[in-house]
């Protein structure tokens, strides 16, 4: 069994953005008035051993409060949301790297899994996930003695 990646579709409201700072270079959204960097998603890595999955997101800067772990029927979703810092009014950035706005990943789980005993823990900016696979019925071999 495997993980699979599931990708909702990219909101039609950013792509006329996008293109101009593919075109252009990431720096031309200080140009338009925006000092936000454009947003990657967590990154992530899943392994798989004989009894569980291991998922490790990365969400540096994210307390465990405002992380959010969901299961809807397979779909396992992951967020975060962090209020950006307020400016006063004659503040503006001349220079923004980093922003924690949020972010949202979502997984499609594979069948055999039990859902009831999945646990998550968050140390030092990584989300760890342990999902455990269900145990399959083991067939009942039993020798029976002939009288």
């Amino acid at each position: 069994m495997t993980l699979l990646k599931y990708r909702s579709q990219a909101p039609v409201n950013h792509t006329f953005g996008d293109l101009l700072n593919t075109f252009f270079g990431s720096d031309i959204s200080q140009a338009l008035g925006s000092d936000d960097l454009r947003r990657q998603p967590a990154l992530v890595n899943i392994v798989e051993r004989e009894n569980e999955f291991q998922l490790e997101l990365l969400a540096p800067g994210f307390t465990k409060d405002e992380l959010t772990v969901n299961m809807d029927q397979h779909l396992l979703t992951i967020s975060a949301e962090k209020k950006t810092n307020v400016l006063k009014e004659n503040e503006r950035f001349t220079r923004r790297e980093f922003s924690f706005n949020g972010f949202e990943r979502t997984f499609r789980l594979p069948e055999g899994i039990d859902t009831e005993k999945i646990s998550a823990h968050h140390a030092e900016g990584v989300l760890r996930l342990t999902i455990p696979k269900a145990v399959e019925a083991k067939p009942l071999v039993k020798r029976i003695s002939i009288a």
